[in-house]
């Protein structure tokens, strides 16, 4: 199973099915155990991922650690991906900032997260934001409405917010207190 996973990679790593690889560095293909219990898929590459080639390894990556561990979940034996596998963002000077992938994106990269999914066979999928739930089930998927327990098709899936979200909020004491829901819903992902 590892190597069909590593071979899955390396398709991936060639992956034209969308312009979005015309600006990336490169594609960013999931990580972790080919045998991972729970895998986690957040919403595509950022800055960081796309130029290290791995997921989560930016500033959200390094906010999930710290949750992760706060819950009792341990990186290493997770399964980490993304619904879309290249970084779409628009230039800003010298930066690159983070845009939304559209619903044809997603769609294009939906074949290989059910090709990860198929692979890995986890008992538990985790959608990081909308974008990832909206891909895993098919639908827009409100997070705040929707937050939970999900069916992701066959599938036995949790819906919780991006790490993302928590960096974006303004209000120290609103970023606290979404950090201990998100800290909150990994407990019960452990759980599950």
């Amino acid at each position: 199973m590892a190597d069909a996973v590593s071979a899955l990679k390396e398709e991936i790593a060639h992956c034209r099915r969308c312009p979005l690889h015309c600006a990336a560095t490169q594609a960013v293909p999931g990580e972790g155990p080919a045998d991972a219990a729970i895998m986690l898929v957040g919403e595509q590459p950022g800055d960081a991922e796309d130029l290290a080639g791995r997921p989560f390894v930016g500033p959200a990556g390094q906010l999930l650690d710290r949750a992760l561990a706060e819950a009792g979940l341990d990186r290493d034996r997770l399964y980490l991906t993304n619904a879309v596998k290249h970084f779409k963002y628009e230039p800003r000077g010298k930066r690159r900032i983070h845009q939304k992938p559209n619903a044809g994106e997603v769609q294009s990269c939906k074949w290989w997260l059910n090709r990860e999914i198929a692979l890995v066979r986890p008992r538990l999928i985790v959608a990081l934001g909308a974008t990832a739930a909206g891909a895993l089930s098919g639908r827009a998927v409100s997070v705040t409405k929707e937050r939970g327990p999900m069916s992701f098709g066959e599938a036995q899936g949790f819906v919780t917010v991006h790490p993302s979200f928590l960096l974006r909020l303004p209000d120290e004491s609103a970023r606290e207190r979404e950090y201990r829901n998100f800290v909150s819903d990994l407990g019960r992902v452990r759980k599950e």
